[in-house]
């Protein structure tokens, strides 16, 4: 048996045990073969997906004579720390090691999938382009015959024939020509992203991994490597379908999935988690808390030059963080409502594909019905207008903060984000757009200033604010009607406030200040509320906050 070069990429200590080979005999290592796996031969059998990283799990079929076995193609982007041998039970695993190369000096099979497919489309342009050329010979060749020479003689007889086949001819010519042209025109427009692409990312000049391991079996076997790349992730999404005559909402889970790691996942079992392993596992603690009589400091020394090597040091880690700078940056995806060490899984119930591109997949992952109390909500002060507000109770499990689509009615109105992790986002609510059978009318506001008292002259301003809100509906309503009163942050000012009718309360969604009525209203009915603030502090001061 030839000795075998050493890699010159070897792995740091794993997290997994390595077994020695020791004990297997010269004569059964020499029996050994080598067994080169890569796509088909290995293919990704199941990922779980976190924001952000990727847990890839890929799978081979060894005989009983296979002594190593070499998982090639894979990207460059895998964490060695996280590579992870596992077989079936009777499989001994000895040694791992990794070689980095690049994708050009690695085996045919890794070429990237970004290349393979900018060559299908360049196969099918190259195709068009020679039916182009026939349709091109074929048309000179028509004019040809229209404009026969001198020695050309055509009989009274054969000139209907001849002019009826020409015409036909032509015109066959000229459609087929015009079909090539828009077959070339769309693959064009298929070829120049993917192109960008490739010479965004230099898939060509890319590196590509290569891992082996030495093994020891006395039957078949079934082999598994499990690694992290990052880039990939998911966020999550939902649609909220309102049914105003029912009161509830039919709220569906969906995420969309994005991964550009330069191996597609084909026909793979898909996890995704809301856990985050890219996040730091251990939070900052406290330092001690000093206090001192602050003591006069000596000048400090002029500090002397910074020796060559260091500064050689400084220059290089400068030129690695621009290069880290200047590489394309990855999706912001961030599931940032999940504050806990714990996470929630959502398997999909099939095997899918989601090839390596920027392309994103939508994935359902259920629905939940659920009841909701409906109100109309408006704020005149700041918006002559009523919207349509659902409120909702958090469901059961963990829901990530996302975007939702709504739709009122089986109409869509627009979007917003549903986040249950949020106290303050969920007393707000769900807004389904604008109620235009409610009129809102903001009054013209009433403003005063004047000074009171004699020895400490003070000044004093009243603002007065008036609203008046018409229900068009041929129903009843719940109405919010949402003003601001003016809240004072120094002794100096003092601030009073008269409400007509009486608010509900003046501290809505725990904001001091925040007024709001909730009432009845009547169909084909209308109220008015009205606000008096009055504001008093020291003449010779200047107020923020005047209105």
């Amino acid at each position: 048996m030839h000795p075998r070069r050493p890699l010159p990429v070897f792995m740091p200590t794993l997290g997994f045990a390595v077994f020695s080979l020791a004990a297997i005999t010269p004569a059964l290592a020499a029996e050994g073969s080598a067994l080169n796996v890569s796509g088909n031969r290995a293919p990704i059998t199941e990922v779980t997906l976190y924001p952000g990283i990727a847990a890839v799990q890929r799978e081979a079929r060894i005989s009983a004579s296979t002594r190593q076995l070499s998982f090639e193609c894979l990207p460059a982007s895998v964490d060695t720390q996280s590579l992870q041998i596992s077989a079936d039970d009777g499989v001994r695993v000895g040694d791992l090691k990794v070689l980095m190369q690049a994708r050009s000096m690695a085996s045919k099979d890794c070429t990237s999938p970004l290349d393979q497919q900018i060559r299908g489309l360049e196969d099918q342009l190259a195709s068009i382009e020679a039916e182009e050329n026939a349709a091109k010979l074929v048309g000179e060749f028509l004019q040809g015959v229209a404009k026969p020479g001198d020695e050309a003689k055509i009989s009274a007889a054969q000139i209907s024939g001849t002019s009826q086949a020409l015409r036909q001819s032509s015109r066959d010519n000229s459609v087929r020509a015009h079909q090539i042209e828009r077959q070339k025109q769309d693959l064009l427009q298929q070829l120049q992203p993917q192109r960008a692409e490739r010479d965004r990312t230099g898939s060509a000049q890319s590196q590509v991994m290569k891992v082996t391991v030495q093994l020891a079996s006395r039957s078949d076997a079934n082999v598994r490597l499990s690694y992290q790349v990052r880039g990939p992730s998911w966020q999550p999404s939902y649609r909220a379908q309102l049914n105003t005559s029912t009161n509830t909402i039919a709220l569906e889970r969906q995420a969309l999935v994005v991964q550009s790691s330069g191996e597609d996942w084909s026909n793979v079992r898909l996890r995704l988690s809301t856990g985050q392993p890219t996040r730091s596992t251990q939070g900052a603690l406290p330092q001690p808390w000093v206090v001192d009589v602050q003591q006069q400091q000596p000048m400090p020394a002029p500090m002397a030059p910074a020796p060559m090597v260091e500064r050689s040091a400084n220059f290089a880690g400068a030129k690695m963080r621009a290069v880290a700078a200047s590489a394309p940056p990855l999706p912001d995806l961030e599931v940032s409502s999940i504050n806990t060490a714990y996470n929630t899984q959502f398997v999909v119930p099939y095997k899918i594909t989601v090839p390596s591109s920027t392309e994103r997949t939508t994935l359902t992952l259920g629905q939940e019905n659920m009841a909701t109390t409906l109100l109309t909500r408006t704020a005149p002060a700041t918006e002559e207008a009523a919207y349509l507000i659902a409120t909702l109770q958090a469901p059961a499990g963990v829901w990530p903060a996302g975007p939702v689509a709504l739709f009122r009615d089986a109409a869509l109105v627009g979007t917003g984000r549903l986040d249950f992790g949020n106290a303050q986002a969920l007393a707000k609510g769900l807004s389904f757009g604008r109620d235009d059978q409610v009129v809102v009318r903001r009054l013209p506001q009433e403003s005063n200033t004047g000074s009171a008292g004699w020895i400490n002259s003070n000044t004093e301003r009243t603002v007065a604010r008036n609203y008046s809100v018409e229900n068009r509906h041929s129903q009843a309503i719940a109405l919010q009607v949402l003003d601001a009163a003016p809240v004072s942050r120094n002794d100096q000012i003092k601030v009073q406030s008269q409400f007509e009718p009486k608010p509900s309360s003046t501290r809505w969604n725990n904001q001091n200040g925040m007024v709001v009525w909730e009432q009845n209203l009547a169909a084909s009915s209308s109220a008015q509320f009205r606000a008096v603030h009055q504001i008093r502090f020291p003449a010779d001061t200047v107020v923020d906050g005047l209105q």
